[in-house]
């Protein structure tokens, strides 16, 4: 792969540590502590001031502002933009011995440490400050968001004063006035900010609208102190308000400052007093074991243990609980952004990864949540609508970026030549009814989805001279390294299976509820001939394929291109986009991520082992890894050919991807859907999961450094756990916990697979063997 592992992170199965600072690696400390709740996202930046290189990420789902883009004569050209807005910084401190000021670029320090607990999502750093003139003091710096409460979030200081007794001062804001770094901005406009009371425990709140979409926000913070009653007077500016705390400490004696906050975006909740006073019955501790709650159903249905590979076992884990930060289906205006809400980069828009890489993660992990993805779509419908207008094609173009739906993409080869956003959605309603059964989703939004994709799909290809074939002509792939081309297996494979899929799926709704049917097939103006024309498009579909080779060919022309051995690019030339030119990367046979392999993946049991043996070997090496997409969907193709070294390989560095820096990039972000796509890799590829059949397949191979494992997968209600080792793997069954409820026993079993109870019999494959599940079993491994 040419890429090689940053190591930095101290290894342990359950935190995130960092033991001593190393500036060059305090961006990509920030997103790996980031933390978030679906609603709320914060990077791991210092509270306190610091003048070294640092990104103040303070991230909000649906809170975006839009950009224009330099006006264009071409019709379809996208001329504005929507980001992810850098909102206000709620964790903001300044700390004073004095005239001195705490700033780890500057100031004396030592004992270093920081850690996320993967158990609660607590983030505690600590060290000692040494002031110019000898004074030592001890400082432990706390954060959470709730899990429970999306609006809550909290943050607790403890100092101590290790040689002497005196004064510290403690200032603490809200900072409306935070610079988004991509576009060197402030993005805020009518900041309003006030204290609130004049005695303990003290508040302050501050609002502001985004500059264009003039999108709202509100943060609410409530101070207090323990074990020193110090003075407070108000600190005002423009863009920033907040309480400045005068505080005599004691040498030896620990003053405790919590600060308890409340963002949201809306006053419907209650006006700034209001929010304030429940705020004051709130404690730090009270929120911190709300988390250990919720997290305790979460690690309890959907941990993976790895028994012999710490590291591994650190990766994998810490992927998971991204994955929940990021999204557990709270809110269903909310999609999955690229970058979560860890960084900028994208600037927090969804891509066609949420159905094809984190969709299957949530289909075995959070029903409710897969299905909150999907309405997304659902809701957007209309602006897919638009955008395929200004395509010049007839129902729903899907944009290949978006916060709200509408296409934000500025690159056209991008923006206009992929068609595999909209083919995703059609393959995510399908991979979610298969799975969980819910075929009442199609007649609420599934299939009116379906027939619009449909007909841009009837508008955007055509057929051949000579009417021989049908294709899709000027596109892009997924390999985003080859633009402008013909026949793309990947692009018309998925067309022909959306127009198959949504026929049958048509006629079976038709079976089952006619009526419903009808008057849906009526209002959306499907006729009998619009339905053939899908079936002769789908049926001429035209799929390059050699006979001899078993190769498909990626698309017209590919095995033509000018090699390049991938191995030979240095470490030093990556990002490949950052270091090379557009039109360097766009004219040989470097491959940036799956293709063919990913129509394969996508579609296992539609090929044989000698045609996945044969295009495996062919396009693997061709292959830069430039998404970080790519990796785990290569270990799974290698783990189900018996390429088992190599399958291990690349999962290394799928769960690994951002705590080792692999992209060398991981300062501007986490790779959340790459993220996903690690989970798949234990699940798919050690496990052998394969869900393109009626009913989930399993067939799990161990590592050679592996001494055993165990994951759950959730099917139509129940928990299913599997445990591998040596020499068997061992299937059991429970209900799933309810997100509402208290899981069995005071603690959860943490890292011991699921408990056996009382659950629905669902039918798995092991093996090619069926089961139908109703407590445990042991089979032998294959």
């Amino acid at each position: 792969m040419g890429k090689t592992a940053d190591k930095y992170f101290v290894t342990d199965p359950w935190q995130i540590i960092e033991e001593g600072f190393d500036p060059e690696h305090g961006k990509i400390a920030e997103s790996i502590f980031s933390i978030a709740n679906e609603f709320m996202g914060v990077r791991g930046f210092f509270e306190e001031d610091y003048s070294g290189a640092k990104l103040i990420g303070s991230y909000f789902n649906g809170v975006y502002d839009a950009e224009q883009l330099s006006r264009t004569g071409y019709k379809g050209v996208v001329l504005e933009t929507e980001f992810m807005v850098n909102a206000a910084n709620w964790l903001a401190v300044h700390l004073f011995l004095g005239e001195e000021r705490l700033d780890l670029a500057k100031s004396a320090f030592r004992d270093f440490r920081r850690s996320l607990d993967l158990k609660t999502g607590e983030l505690v750093r600590s060290f000692i400050w040494i002031a110019a003139d000898g004074r030592e003091t001890a400082l432990e710096f706390k954060r959470l968001v709730s899990m429970e409460e999306e609006h809550l979030a909290a943050q607790q200081i403890r100092i101590t004063p290790l040689n002497y007794s005196g004064e510290l001062t403690l200032g603490a804001e809200i900072d409306f006035g935070i610079i988004h770094e991509m576009y060197a901005r402030n993005c805020w406009k009518n900041v309003q900010g006030k204290v609130l009371g004049d005695g303990q425990p003290y508040a302050a709140a501050a609002s502001a609208v985004t500059e264009f979409r003039d999108k709202p926000l509100r943060s609410i913070s409530v101070f207090r102190t323990r074990g020193a009653e110090g003075q407070a007077d108000s600190e005002d500016g423009e863009t920033v308000v907040g309480l400045r705390f005068a505080l005599p400490v004691r040498q030896g004696e620990t003053t405790v400052f919590e600060r308890l906050v409340w963002n949201d975006k809306t006053e419907l909740c209650g006006t700034e007093e209001e929010i304030a006073a429940r705020l004051q019955g709130v404690q730090y501790d009270e929120v911190l074991e709300g988390n250990r709650r919720w997290w305790g159903r979460v690690w309890q249905d959907c941990d993976i243990r790895i028994d012999g590979d710490e590291e591994n076992q650190q990766g994998i884990r810490f992927c998971i609980f991204q994955l929940f930060q990021t999204y557990h289906g709270a809110d269903g205006s909310n999609n999955i952004g690229a970058k979560g809400l860890t960084g900028e980069g994208y600037n927090g828009n969804a891509f066609w990864d949420t159905e094809t890489y984190c969709l299957p993660f949530f289909l075995f992990n959070n029903e409710k949540a897969a299905k909150s993805l999907l309405n997304f779509r659902y809701r957007t419908l209309p602006q897919a609508l638009e955008r395929a207008r200004a395509l010049d094609c007839e129902g729903a173009f899907y944009p290949i970026a978006t916060i709200s739906g509408t296409e934000c993409c500025n690159l056209w080869q991008h923006a206009s030549l992929q068609l595999q956003a909209s083919t995703a959605v059609a393959y995510g309603i399908w991979d979610y009814v298969k799975m969980t059964g819910d075929r009442e989703f199609y007649l609420n939004g599934g299939l009116e989805m379906l027939v619009q994709i449909c007909r841009m799909l009837a508008t955007r290809g055509a057929w051949s001279g000579d009417g021989s074939h049908y294709s899709y002509y000027c596109v892009m792939g997924p390999d985003e390294f080859e633009m402008m081309v013909n026949h793309n297996y990947y692009t018309n494979l998925m067309g022909k299976f959306t127009l198959e899929y949504t026929l049958r799926a048509l006629e079976e709704t038709g079976e089952e509820r006619p009526a419903e049917l009808t008057a849906l097939t009526k209002r959306l103006g499907v006729t009998e001939e619009e339905k053939a024309n899908w079936q002769r498009i789908a049926d001429g579909m035209l799929l390059r394929y050699d006979e001899e080779t078993q190769l498909f060919e990626q698309h017209d022309q590919f095995f033509d291109l000018p090699h390049v051995d991938v191995d030979s690019i240095p470490d030093s030339d990556f990002p490949l986009y950052e270091h090379w030119t557009y039109d360097r990367i766009y004219r040989n046979d470097i491959i940036k991520q799956p293709d063919v392999l990913m129509a394969m993946f996508l579609f296992p049991h539609r090929y044989t082992q000698e045609q996945l043996l044969a295009n495996y070997e062919y396009y693997e090496p061709r292959c830069i890894h430039e998404s970080s997409l790519s990796p785990s969907v290569h270990s799974i193709l290698a783990a189900g050919l018996g390429k088992l070294d190599e399958a291990f390989s690349f999962f290394q560095f799928a769960t690994r991807m951002d705590l080792d820096n692999y992209n060398r990039n991981t300062g501007d972000g986490l790779h959340t859907t790459s993220i996903a796509a690690a989970w798949m890799n234990i699940v798919y590829g050690f496990g052998g999961l394969r869900s393109d059949g009626d009913v989930p397949e399993l067939a799990p191979w161990l590592p050679e450094a592996w001494e055993g494992y165990a994951f759950h997968i959730t099917y139509r209600g129940t928990v299913i756990a599997v445990s591998v080792d040596r020499d068997e793997v061992r299937l059991s069954v429970e209900a799933e916990t309810d997100a509402g409820q208290e899981p069995s026993g005071t603690e959860p079993d943490l890292g011991q697979g699921a408990k056996p109870g009382k659950a629905k019999p669902v039918r798995i494959r092991v093996y090619g063997q069926e089961y139908e599940l109703t407590d445990s079993v042991i089979i032998g491994r294959k």
